[in-house]
């Protein structure tokens, strides 16, 4: 059998995650065969993937006729979240415990209605993390000025984060900061450094997508930000990821915070359909691939090494050319943190919304 070139990522030191989670997935075995298969290392989940999924109705209404009528509907969801979470960390539990906790996590992201709200997303971080019971259980909290001082007090708790919604490098060397504070806290309270993960996710498609729709159509500079975004991203990982406040974690076994490429998929039919993995394979990097970039890696996926770092000069001439053109990349990112928390929360919303309309179908039958 050829080998997947999915699978070939984790040869050239990326692991790959899916960028999906629906109950029929791990309980009809599609997660245990992408695992099997393309070498898929991780799950992450968000408000609109479980939106997604329980609109579809398929495999939750046993759960509904359990929880009965009268539960709140906001119980309601993370009863159901909380099922699926546990059954796709059991799935994954097999390669957490054979890379000695260094992957197999899913992630679960806490209420986007808290996404700027520090000490509500603190409580609810240790609550679903207790309420998992899972070591390989990642808490989503996202990247907002307010996430991260909560990003640094989870970390210090020992719980795994997965910090999301990252577009800017300004925000993703405050996430690195908070990440290592918290570490530090971490050991100065005697904690086990090493069973502490976190990645960050910066979104790299979106970027495109805000960032084209301001240039002309015609444009060269249109689909070049969000790589050369990400590639800077890396560099900045390195750095911070080195010296005098970050040797001392390491030798006491802290984990790096990897870079996560989230929103890989190609927006733009223009541009290649692969263009958001071939470009970013580098070590100690995670891409989340949707199944749309599944399928294309599988029919002519070929990664090759290290590609993030390969000219990085030039992708620093991208933002000269961009403010040169009248871009305002501060407020391309700023626009896409704000439109994603409120995308999230609108995706939380319609998801109680169909779960209480579906309830009232059930007991109305």
């Amino acid at each position: 059998m050829t080998p997947s070139p999915i699978a070939h990522l984790l040869e050239l030191g990326q692991s790959p995650w899916y960028d999906n989670l629906t109950r029929g997935l791990v309980t009809e075995g599609g997660l245990a065969a992408l695992v099997e298969t393309d070498g898929i290392r991780g799950v992450t989940s968000n408000p609109t993937i479980f939106e997604k999924a329980m609109a579809s109705g398929e495999g939750y209404d046993e759960q509904l006729r359990e929880l009965g009528p009268d539960v709140a509907v906001a119980d309601v969801y993370w009863a159901l979240v909380e099922r699926d979470i546990q059954g796709a960390a059991d799935v994954l539990r097999p390669v957490y415990d054979a890379t000695a906790g260094a992957d197999g996590f899913v992630s679960v992201e806490v209420s986007p209605e808290l996404a700027h709200d520090t000490g509500g997303t603190i409580t609810q971080a240790a609550e679903l993390f207790a309420r998992l019971g899972r070591p390989n259980v990642m808490i989503k909290i996202p990247g907002t000025a307010e996430g991260l001082p909560a990003i640094e007090e989870t970390i210090a708790a020992g719980i795994n984060v997965n910090v999301t919604l990252i577009f800017s490098l300004v925000r993703h060397g405050e996430v690195i900061a908070a990440y290592l504070a918290g570490l530090h806290r971490l050991a100065a309270a005697g904690g086990d450094l090493a069973s502490v993960s976190s990645v960050a996710s910066f979104f790299v498609s979106r970027v495109d997508t805000e960032t084209d729709r301001r240039l002309a159509a015609a444009d060269p500079l249109r689909g070049r930000a969000a790589v050369a975004n990400a590639k800077l991203a890396y560099r900045l990982f390195a750095q911070r990821f080195a010296g005098e406040r970050w040797d001392p974690l390491a030798t006491a076994g802290a984990r790096l915070q990897r870079p996560l490429w989230a929103s890989t998929s190609t927006k733009n039919p223009a541009y290649p359909d692969t263009l958001y993995v071939d470009e970013l394979v580098g070590s100690d990097t995670v891409n989340t691939l949707a199944q749309t970039s599944i399928d294309a890696l599988r029919d002519h996926g070929d990664p090759q090494p290290d590609t993030v770092q390969r000219d990085v000069h030039a992708a620093e001439q991208v933002f000269v050319d961009l403010a040169a053109a009248g871009i305002d990349f501060d407020d391309v990112t700023a626009t896409l943190e704000r439109e994603g928390v409120a995308s999230f929360a609108a995706s939380f919303r319609d998801c109680l919304a169909g779960l209480d309309k579906r309830r009232r179908e059930l007991f109305s039958a």
